[in-house]
């Protein structure tokens, strides 16, 4: 082949390659820009909050993740197990009475789910103290009390720590831990877990069928955005609740 032929190839390639690693550095600006805004979560993974999107099952290992036998006091001092929630769509956290920081707007959120559902018998709530040495029923029962928790199905629950913690971790994946340097000296993640009426763990599913698994219980709808540039995750949480109390 000529020289000159060989040249303008070879000008090609770098021109090529040129481009490539234009668009490559600008791509990666851009999604490190929405990331940082919250952008890709909320855009790319929520479907735009969208009415239609669909609420799937939450998969491990080829299997559909349900809910683990539990079996704790609530605020009443009666026994409640997950057979109790049979038949119920419930919303799952866990706090703790003396936190400092997101359980006061965690628990807000979720009586705004109470009140929302309130003419719905198979709606409920399970909240796990990760605190149960100071958490007794006594105390359960005040905190229902000063937050305005009504609902029959909405259990404070208490017991041993490490099946709370087992639970929590194991069960649902969600991060707990005693802390003395964390505020209120534990630490948690927030996030609330949505459970269908046959025991499985539900979530929304982005377009490309991947689960959002939790929603973020730490922004009200009134704020909408936190200053981390979250969003508040209560609105897509009540269509995806109608959805399942609809199965």
């Amino acid at each position: 082949m000529p020289t000159g032929a060989n040249n303008k190839r070879k000008h090609t390639y770098i021109w090529v390659s040129a481009i490539i690693l234009i668009f490559g550095i600008f791509a990666v600006y851009e999604i490190t820009k929405r990331v940082k805004s919250g952008t890709v979560v909320e855009k790319d993974r929520m479907s735009d909050g969208s009415k239609d999107a669909k609420v799937g099952f939450v998969v491990n290992q080829g299997e559909k993740r349900k809910v683990p036998d539990f079996s704790f006091y609530n605020q009443d001092s009666v026994l409640v197990t997950n057979e109790d929630y049979k038949g119920k769509v419930y919303v799952v956290e866990f706090f703790f009475t003396t936190c400092p920081t997101i359980c006061p707007i965690m628990t807000k959120n979720l009586v705004d789910l109470q009140d929302t559902f309130k003419d719905d018998g198979d709606f409920g709530v399970a909240s796990f103290t990760i605190n149960p040495r100071y958490d007794t029923p006594s105390v359960l029962t005040e905190y229902a009390k000063k937050y305005g928790i009504t609902d029959a199905d909405w259990h404070l629950l208490t017991g041993d720590q490490e099946k709370i913690y087992e639970l929590a971790q194991q069960g649902f994946y969600i991060f707990t831990n005693e802390n003395d340097d964390a505020p209120g000296g534990f630490e948690h993640s927030g996030m609330f877990a949505l459970v269908d009426k046959n025991g499985y763990i539900r979530s929304r599913e982005d377009e490309f069928g991947n689960p959002l698994i939790y929603y973020r219980g730490t922004i009200t709808e009134e704020q909408e955005v936190n200053s981390d540039g979250e969003s508040q995750q209560i609105t897509i949480l009540k269509e995806d609740i109608k959805k399942l109390l609809a199965e």
